[in-house]
């Protein structure tokens, strides 16, 4: 169960790995708001493993740039080196860790629109062994977030 829900979550922090597009691995910033997805009220599910985690957060648009390139959650903490975005494709690849200092490689990539995304790829538990098929999807629920929501 342990290393299921690693997986999970491990897909869940990848999820803001967006996928393929360019060809450089250098790290691009979107310039055009048709580059990135909006604020507002955001579900987004993750799948490893046959585990499936929903999460649902309010994304400030000063928080965007965050939200769609670099995803964490409440365990899982990622840097992505390697991110390219553009002409509504996106390519992550980069690491996680959890609270207790285990990582976990991530690559997803997949297409996106400003108001969706999934993106699918793996996590690498061990250097050298296989990537475990992982998933997210995620769409915006709202422009303006409910009073209670939690905020990315």
């Amino acid at each position: 169960m342990i290393t299921k829900r690693l997986f999970a979550a491990a897909a869940l922090a990848g999820a803001a790995l967006l996928a393929p597009a360019a060809t450089s691995t250098a790290a691009m910033v979107p310039q055009a708001s048709n580059d990135t997805v909006l604020p507002g009220y955001w579900e987004y599910t993750t799948s490893a493993l046959g585990v499936r985690d929903t999460e649902t957060k309010c994304v400030r648009p000063s928080e965007i740039n965050r939200f769609f390139g670099g995803l964490s959650t409440r365990r899982w903490q990622c840097t992505y080196p390697v991110r390219q975005v553009g002409n509504g494709n996106a390519r992550f690849e980069g690491t996680c860790q959890d609270r207790k200092g285990r990582r976990v490689n991530v690559r997803l990539r997949g297409p996106y629109a400003p108001e969706s995304f999934r993106f699918t790829g793996g996590a690498q538990l061990a250097r050298g062994t296989p990537y475990i098929p992982a998933s997210i999807t995620a769409r915006r629920l709202a422009a303006q977030c409910p009073a209670n929501a939690e905020y990315f």
